[in-house]
């Protein structure tokens, strides 16, 4: 077996014990993370928070980057190993001035969570005229953990975790017109090619970077009640889905399936501390456990899985290259 996961090749069960139900207590049970740093992004509301209070309740130092520090500081108040960074991940300079100040100090970086995320929301544009579900889902993802690469390197063993959504079954990369100059906005469209790149850097960025003891995950952290994610999507969208009827009320059967906020973090603190990934890295979970691979001819639809394209070799390549073409950031590892 391979130590890449191009086209799924380590896309295989790993036999965690853990399921849906699990929560962040369950998986970080016996984990001492006792000197480690971890960067949680987007730390302080959300799957996000449940994150960040589990890595510092294992004894990790973790930093929380936060758009909104007052509010971030509220949300955290009372919770100890924590620091709180400003940083806004759509917004290359406030991402350059996190990532050297945090060079400056001279630490390694253990744990590189990049958690922070938009969803569903009108057509809007960055700085550079950048469509915003792909600018802050996946270029900033990428532009910061060009940035921090070298602390991950000096960790010597590091883990960078992506949370990604199923919602890359939805659209794979559109590499002719990724920012929708071309084409008519749509923002499930817009959300699911974010989302298919975050698996393709994931995977990319495990084949180049574990020869420096680092390694990638991608992750769907699944359908999760309470969180802030789909404020700004108008009702109608939600009714598109199938989750709520002409009223706005959700169905009894889409509501039961939510997971809470501890269940929807559990992978992403799986994928940052399980001994069971230690030699396996640029693949996609969901539920605690690596996920079931999909072709391309799968039904639309599914609830579960990760789709062939998104682990494509030649795709990941060619993104890997637009990313550092389109924010100018070069990501040489070597």
């Amino acid at each position: 077996m391979g130590h890449d996961n191009y086209q799924g090749a380590l896309q295989q069960p790993t036999g965690s014990g853990y399921n849906a139900a699990s929560t962040t207590t369950d998986v970080i049970k016996g984990i001492d993370l006792t000197g480690k740093i971890a960067i949680v992004t987007g730390g302080n509301t959300g799957i996000g928070l449940e994150t960040t209070k589990t890595l510092a309740a294992a004894g990790a130092t973790v930093i929380v980057a936060a758009r909104d520090i007052e509010k971030a500081k509220r949300n955290l108040l009372g919770i100890d190993n924590i620091e709180v960074e400003a940083l806004d991940v759509i917004d290359p300079t406030s991402i350059d001035a996190f990532a050297a100040k945090f060079l400056a100090s001279g630490r390694p970086l253990h744990l590189l969570i990049n958690n922070a995320g938009i969803m569903w929301v009108p057509l809007r544009r960055d700085s550079r005229g950048f469509e915003s579900q792909l600018a802050t889902n996946y270029l900033g993802t990428f532009h910061l953990t060009a940035r921090l690469f070298p602390a991950l390197k000096k960790a010597n063993g590091a883990r960078v975790v992506n949370v990604s959504s199923l919602g890359h079954h939805i659209a794979p990369f559109d590499f002719d017109d990724p920012n929708f100059l071309h084409r008519e906005y749509e923002t499930l469209q817009a959300y699911g090619q974010s989302k298919t790149a975050t698996n393709l850097f994931s995977l990319e960025l495990d084949s180049r970077v574990q020869k420096f003891g680092i390694r990638a995950y991608s992750l769907h952290p699944g359908s999760i009640g309470g969180t802030e994610l789909g404020r700004e999507a108008p009702l109608e969208l939600f009714q598109k889905m199938g989750f709520c009827d002409a009223d706005g009320n959700i169905f009894p059967e889409v509501a039961a399936s939510l997971k809470t906020i501890p269940q929807g973090a559990a992978t992403t603190v799986w994928c940052a501390t399980s001994p069971l990934l230690e030699s396996i890295g640029g693949v996609y979970c969901e539920d605690v456990e690596v996920a079931e691979l999909l072709d391309d001819s799968a039904t639309a639809g599914a609830s579960n899985g990760v789709r062939l394209y998104s682990l494509d070799k030649s795709n990941a390549a060619r993104l890997w290259e637009a990313s550092e073409e389109m924010t100018g950031v070069s990501f040489k590892i070597d």
